[in-house]
């Protein structure tokens, strides 16, 4: 009897902790909060769900040698992942030393095996690890002193920080270390100083769970986030999230819808409502994610896989409400034709067409078909988009080694050079609505230079139009679908882009 009751105890605790689990208080994407350690004063955590910022709040002692003691938001998370926030102490503070930033446990003990991507409040920011219970807790030291985005990467049992003070390239240092496969990963913050209470802000914090080993493009998918964000601050905003692998948002500009791509269909989303509907393109069901609106946006252009020419990729164009009926500007037989501006007068489109074994830009005329070549090297031209006045054509290409934006006129005379980052490839420009502005996105230099292929690491900039430095104002997991199309805001304030995870539920 005294056995039997023992396992009906054992029962019910191990049921009273599932339930405690399952109906935890979420906090965003997190799964709950509380503080680790002997702490004095209780820490806190709130979502803002309108911003999408998190403030943590907490005390504790220290969190260094075999003991911690802070407030942690935290989720339960399996296998490879990608954590990512911008952070910021709120306030002078008390010690220098107080802590934030990312944590990575086995357990809740005090004195359990971790993982930090800190910064203290002095700006010393470092990657922190106890590699067993109990045991003394090591660091290795960041040359980014002061950063305030900080990135924290598991690829098996590999950890990589990455930080930057917002506007730089990543700087990394890594350590290999044993934890579990199943973590808990979150938010940490601590005063340094048992008697006090510090805060900090957690802003554009995403976690992300990256392609596995055995991943095939273009056969295997991860979900998608569409986003926006502010080009002068670098705050983001998740609009929606999807299983399936969404692309290419356009901004129309009535400033009302966002347009994007999934599957080869064209869909609708209402800023005002978050409201998703399907656009009619008719027999154009084959879509790949290159879609432009004309200047009005009473049309919109779509490139569709055409099957009959061989799944060739041909221009078509169609009113915006929908058609079942779009109207083809390019001919068929004549190679793949991937379209991508449209000229401010509705005449001409530009694009990217396989033509004489080689990818370079053409121009077509819309109502007649007539093509005209405007760049003619063996290397890649792509991603052409007019100046807003229809005098230039800003492009891609990779004539001098690295993926670089480029310019030239219209008739596609005096080709020059804009950027010049040999460490990055740059692609896609897109011209601002009041025409000072590119919109770029930057592909790591680990991938062949004529490539742009889904799930990497990217670096969303700005550059001025008559060329400078970019200036770096995101950072993604992204890469193909993320900026394909033209995506400003029509008052030249925000973009639209798309960004990806596999599930993290």
């Amino acid at each position: 009897m005294k056995r039997t009751l023992k396992n009906l105890f054992a029962l019910f605790t191990a049921l009273l902790l599932s339930m405690t689990m399952t109906q935890a208080q979420k906090t965003g994407i997190f799964e709950n909060h509380h503080d680790i350690g002997n702490v004095k004063h209780t820490g806190s955590a709130t979502y803002n769900s309108e911003t999408q910022e998190y403030t943590l709040s907490g005390s504790g002692t220290n969190m260094w040698g075999n003991q911690d003691e802070f407030h942690y938001l935290w989720k339960s998370i399996q296998g490879d992942f990608i954590l990512r926030a911008q952070i910021s102490f709120v306030g002078e503070g008390v010690d220098p030393h107080r802590k934030i930033g990312w944590t990575v446990r086995d357990n809740f003990h005090s004195n359990g095996k971790q993982v930090n991507a800190t910064v203290h409040g002095d700006g010393l920011t470092s990657l922190q690890y106890r590699r067993t219970i109990g045991g003394e807790t090591e660091q290795l030291e960041s040359s980014a002193a002061g950063s305030d985005v900080i990135q924290l990467e598991r690829r098996g049992n590999i950890y990589i920080m990455s930080t930057a003070k917002f506007g730089d390239t990543f700087t990394s240092v890594q350590v290999e270390m044993d934890l579990r496969n199943e973590v808990f990963v979150g938010l940490s913050m601590c005063s340094h100083n048992p008697d006090v209470v510090e805060k900090a802000i957690f802003k554009n914090v995403r976690i992300i769970k990256p392609t596995p080993e055995d991943y095939t493009p273009y056969r295997d998918y991860l979900g998608s986030h569409l986003e926006v964000m502010n080009v002068e601050t670098g705050d983001r905003k998740i609009l929606m999230s999807s299983a399936h692998s969404i692309q290419a948002p356009n901004w129309t500009p009535d400033g009302k819808t966002l347009i994007y791509n999934s599957n080869g269909v064209l869909y609708t989303y209402d800023l005002a409502s978050g409201t998703v509907a399907m656009l009619n393109t008719g027999f154009a069901n084959d879509n790949n994610n290159d879609h432009i609106l004309n200047a009005d946006a009473t049309k919109i252009a779509i490139s569709h896989h055409n099957a009959d020419d061989g799944r060739t990729s041909s221009i078509y164009y169609l009113p915006i409400e929908g058609s079942d009926s779009p109207t083809k500007v390019t001919k068929d037989g004549v190679g793949a034709s991937y379209l991508h501006g449209w000229s401010p007068d509705d005449t001409k489109m530009i694009f990217t067409a396989n033509r004489n074994n080689q990818y370079d830009i053409y121009e077509v005329d819309v109502e007649t078909g007539k093509e005209k070549q405007l760049t003619n090297l063996a290397t890649l031209d792509d991603g052409s988009e007019y100046s807003s006045d229809g005098k230039f054509i800003y492009f891609n290409s990779n004539r001098t080694g690295a993926m670089q934006i480029w310019r030239m006129k219209a008739n596609g005379k005096d080709q020059t050079q804009m950027t010049f980052n040999k460490k990055h490839y740059d692609w896609f420009p897109h011209v601002s609505p009041d025409q000072k502005k590119l919109f770029i996105i930057s592909f790591p230099d680990s991938i062949e230079s004529d490539q742009h292929p889904f799930y990497q690491h990217c670096l969303l900039k700005i550059m001025p139009i008559e060329g400078g430095e970019p200036k770096i104002i995101g950072y993604v997991y992204g890469g193909q679908g993320t900026i394909n199309v033209p995506s400003w805001s029509p008052d030249s304030k925000h973009v639209a882009f798309v960004t990806n995870s596999g599930n993290i539920e």
